[in-house]
């Protein structure tokens, strides 16, 4: 068994040392022992506490400036009226060719195995 590492259990190596610790990785290694923690970056002064200064100033457009203009694009059109007695005598033509097709390559498929194991069984 490998000894504790110094920065947590992490990713080891085949050799049971571990990992180097890439660059990225870098900023979240923990300091040395007896390092002090650093300090604050900008601390409040003294005797007052710290405020929020507010939002940023805005700037008012130019006078007379105005958002860009986007064309309006026409209507649509009307769509063409619909023929429910044709629709429907269409489905059912469509639907007739479609089980005559069925049927055709049914039959062929089963003249097809008759073929076959007729010739496996007496050829």
């Amino acid at each position: 068994m490998s000894s504790p590492s110094p920065y947590g259990s992490g990713p080891e190596n085949v050799t049971g040392r571990p990992a180097p610790v890439v660059d990225d990785e870098a900023q979240w290694r923990r300091p040395p022992d007896g390092t002090p923690p650093p300090a604050p970056a900008d601390p409040a002064p003294a005797g007052r506490p710290a405020s929020y200064p507010g939002p940023p100033p805005t700037i008012p457009p130019p006078a007379g400036w105005r958002p860009p203009l986007v064309v309006q694009a026409p209507p649509p059109r009307s769509l063409p009226p619909q023929d429910p007695l044709g629709l429907d005598q269409a489905e059912g033509r469509a639907r007739t060719l479609t089980f005559g097709i069925a049927m055709v390559s049914g039959a062929v498929m089963v003249v097809l195995v008759l073929v076959l194991c007729g010739r496996a069984l007496f050829f």
